[in-house]
């Protein structure tokens, strides 16, 4: 079981950044996928981007696509959510998750096997 807390979310205005966290335990970190979702109020959860496991690559989603930057420190446990020039339309309950040992990159929640609670993003026009 892998346990993941996220952290860093909150109130930002237009044109702000924010940087979330997520800390994970309980099984080796180096070898996991890793990806953050979003979910807005009455809409579908979203992927957002994933860093391999190695952290040599990553993938976005075109709505975050050189405005957010993922990355890793594998020597702490934790993976990045860095967010710049956020928009209102980026409010939403964002959640880390890891994928299975040494896997690819994706961006599909099913390939994901345990999730964080969450942090909240809300971005004021």
């Amino acid at each position: 079981q892998v346990q993941l807390v996220e952290a860093g979310g909150g109130l930002v205005q237009a044109g702000g950044s924010l940087r979330l966290s997520c800390a994970a335990s309980g099984r080796p970190f180096n070898i996991l996928p890793m990806s953050w979702f979003r979910r807005a109020p009455g809409k579908e959860r979203e992927f957002v981007a994933a860093v391999s496991w190695r952290g040599d690559s990553t993938t976005y989603a075109d709505s975050v696509k050189g405005r957010f930057t993922i990355s890793r420190d594998n020597a702490k446990n934790t993976v990045y959510l860095q967010m710049n020039s956020l928009k209102p339309e980026d409010t939403a309950a964002y959640y880390c998750a890891s994928g299975r040992p040494w896997g690819g990159l994706s961006s599909l929640g099913r390939e994901y096997d345990y999730w964080g609670q969450g942090t909240q993003v809300t971005v004021s026009s």
